[in-house]
């Protein structure tokens, strides 16, 4: 019950597009395509940067630093908020659309304090690669390294 109450509300801008959009496209609907597909390009591409490490046997015990991940340690976590938050701008174009808010705000929550970036970097811990990544990386924003 839990899990389809969380898929509900995180969907909740999708339904409100669905049954309440007009005709005719704005502002709002063409900034949240954009921002919606720059989430979705980190998503994917994230994503497939890492299958392709993980394919690799010279990697194994390695830490993925490339790429996307040269910019953040999350690109695909970062892309699926992004995505959420441009449908929530799609969202706004409609009435009552501001109410769905709690969509993006779920999601960047979970992920980012709960089933997301602390559960896959607890895995490092103790991996001195990673920790060395992890000071220089930005954990979400992408960003350029730190130097110290």
């Amino acid at each position: 019950m839990l899990q389809g109450f969380v898929m509900f509300i995180i969907a909740l801008p999708i339904i409100v597009i669905n049954r309440l959009s007009s005709a005719g496209l704005g502002i709002l609907d063409y900034c949240g395509f954009l921002v919606w597909l720059i989430g979705f390009l980190f998503e994917s591409i994230g994503d497939y940067q890492l299958s392709r490490f993980i394919k690799n046997a010279n990697n194994k015990g390695k830490v993925m630093k490339y790429g996307l991940w040269a910019f953040t340690r999350h690109p695909n976590y970062f892309g699926e908020v992004t995505l959420w938050w441009g449908i929530y701008l799609v969202a706004l174009s409609v009435p009552y659309g501001w109410l769905t808010i709690i969509s993006p705000i779920t999601i960047s929550f979970l992920l980012l304090y709960v089933s997301g970036i602390p559960m896959i970097e607890r895995q490092f811990e103790n991996n001195l690669e990673f920790q060395r990544y992890k000071k220089e990386t930005s954990s979400f924003f992408p960003w350029v390294k730190r130097t110290n």
